[in-house]
């Protein structure tokens, strides 16, 4: 055991923390805070998590997170190197992949556009040439034939705007048509770690969280109520549904944000901190 773990467990000690206290204050499970004062990581997700394990474990007992992570640095293998330089390749791709796709939406439109009028011009063409005569004669052989002129009026027709009571029926209605606002989810703070959003103009907040790559995912509501199973890894392409509309604050803490997606009420949340870690906070404004 190097200086790590005998530092992190005698600082547990001197707050007076047992690891129960210290998994309900970092919401990380037990088995992994005991694998870190060993410094037995085989048993952990991977490097990247025992990273973030130790900064937590470590703000916890009022230690310098960045010491000790040189401390682990120092102590971890060759082979824990590399695979922590592994995941960090995939946000890149897939931001040079989104900012494709933002071009391609761009284009598109104007693409419809440009149909649209090629098509609208093939059609007056069209019947420019090939529409009906809008002579009142036509030629049968070496009769002409006279069109009956259809413009004498026939019967009076009622007018459709009367009612039986004899009123005009009243073409649109006295009453303003409300149009339904649309939901807005607006950043208000940025304190380190912490994002807080606020959602307003929305009837519910169903969230739906999506992982391309392995993240530590936690959802606890402002009674400090775990909203999933339990905070646990979520495999690349696990997603999670969840019906939160009786909250009024909602924590969700993410272990790699740029490989998680967070959609609310089928809105797509735009990060706006680039941290691999984040807490963050949305803040359900209900309507009255």
């Amino acid at each position: 055991m190097t200086e790590l773990g005998g530092r992190l467990k005698e600082a547990r000690e001197a707050k007076g923390y047992t690891l129960d206290d210290l998994q309900e204050i970092t919401k990380i499970q037990k088995r992994y805070l005991a694998g870190i004062e060993k410094e037995e990581y085989k048993s952990m997700p991977g490097s990247f998590y025992v990273r973030a394990f130790i900064k937590q474990y470590a703000e916890a007992v009022d230690l310098d997170a960045d010491e000790m992570l040189t401390l682990y640095k120092g102590s971890a293998n060759k082979e824990d190197a590399e695979e922590e330089e592994v995941p960090l390749a995939a946000p890149t791709l897939s931001r040079r992949s989104s900012r494709s796709t933002g071009q391609l939406n761009q284009i598109m439109p104007k693409i419809v556009v440009a149909l649209f009028i090629v098509v609208i011009i093939g059609a007056v063409l069209f019947l420019s040439k090939f529409g009906p005569s809008k002579s009142e004669e036509h030629e049968f052989g070496n009769k002409p034939i006279q069109v009956e002129d259809q413009a004498k009026p026939d019967k009076q027709k009622p007018d459709d705007s009367v009612t039986d009571d004899g009123e005009k029926a009243d073409d649109e209605s006295d009453e303003p048509i409300e149009e339904e606002q649309q939901q807005t989810i607006e950043n208000t703070s940025i304190e380190g770690e912490n994002v807080t959003y606020a959602l307003t103009n929305a009837k519910e907040l169903q969230l739906e969280i999506r992982t391309t790559e392995d993240s530590w995912i936690g959802v606890l509501d402002e009674k400090q109520v775990e909203r999933t199973d339990g905070a646990r890894v979520m495999t690349a392409g696990e997603s999670v549904k969840l019906d939160v509309s009786d909250a009024e604050t909602i924590r969700i803490r993410l272990g790699r944000a740029p490989s998680t997606e967070i959609y609310i009420n089928g809105e797509l949340l735009e990060y706006v901190s680039e941290r691999t870690t984040q807490n963050v906070y949305i803040e359900y404004k209900k309507e009255e």
